[in-house]
């Protein structure tokens, strides 16, 4: 089963349908760090953006030592931090699937695939994205989600959207590390410097042995806005070299995004490919 929120957004008003994109992600916070740049650029022209994030991220860390792992809370916390993440990158409709956080790889592939087909019929996208094969950091849940959109897309047939994978370009998030470290130096703290990527500690496995891309976009000026999204998923902070990210350092540190066009789905240019 799946939630559908209220629309945190409105499509602009037009008797022509607006170009629309569909991604397809496992947890809150994905959407903010694989491609929240590009989504709020979307949004910001008109394009009607919409969101299928299949669990609640239940099993994520939390800021709060003291509350267990597993805790029911958390899967709210998480819930309420995605609804404020995707008001600022001007997501139109969320939906969010009922599956395991972490357990995706295990679960029923036709129960994830009814959820992305359903998506899809619903919100006719003529774009969709999801994970590349690497799951940013070789996550599991990531990988998954990959094989099923990618096995529901290729499915559709002549129906079928353009398909894109995002990747997070390698060292981009050593680079992060990094700079939270000399922060760190220049303000003379003698523990050690925030480490972690939203819960993640090597920051050299997002994009390792990615595929390369064949669309690279620089965000520019909403790589704030994903910044500002990215704050908002607070529970996933702990120990995070995020927390020392600053707006002028956006463009340098998170406006870069890749993607790269899937063997499968529609053919032809996309409305994507005007960002690169």
């Amino acid at each position: 089963m799946m939630e559908t929120p209220p629309s945190t957004a409105t499509s602009p008003s037009n008797a022509i349908t607006p170009p629309s994109l569909l991604v397809v992600l496992a947890h809150p916070d994905d959407e903010s760090l694989a491609c929240g740049g590009l989504l709020a650029w979307c949004a910001a022209i008109g394009i009607r953006v919409s969101l299928l994030c299949l669990t609640h991220g239940e099993y994520g860390q939390t800021n709060d030592r003291k509350s267990p792992r597993q805790s029911g809370a958390l899967r709210d916390v998480r819930i309420a931090e995605l609804d404020k993440a995707t008001r600022i990158l001007g997501i139109t409709n969320v939906i969010i699937g009922d599956h395991e956080d972490g357990m995706l790889p295990w679960i029923d592939a036709a129960s994830i695939e009814s959820d992305i087909r359903q998506a899809i019929n619903q919100l006719h996208p003529h774009v969709v994205i999801t994970f590349g094969a690497d799951g940013l950091y070789w996550h599991p849940d990531h990988i998954a989600v990959h094989e099923r959109t990618t096995s529901v897309v290729a499915s559709l047939g002549d129906k079928a959207p353009a398909l894109f994978y995002v990747t997070i370009p390698s060292g981009s998030m050593r680079a992060v590390v990094d700079h939270a470290a000399k922060i760190w130096a220049d303000r003379n703290l003698t523990t050690p410097s925030p480490r972690s990527i939203l819960g993640v500690k090597d920051a050299d496995a997002f994009g390792s042995k990615s595929a390369v891309p064949t669309l690279v976009i620089r965000t520019g000026k909403f790589s704030v806005q994903k910044l500002r999204a990215l704050t908002c998923h607070y529970s996933q902070y702990r120990d995070c070299a995020l927390t020392l990210v600053g707006t002028e350092d956006a463009p340098k540190l998170l406006g870069t995004e890749h993607y790269h066009r899937a063997g499968v789905g529609a053919k032809g240019p996309s409305f994507l490919e005007q960002f690169g």
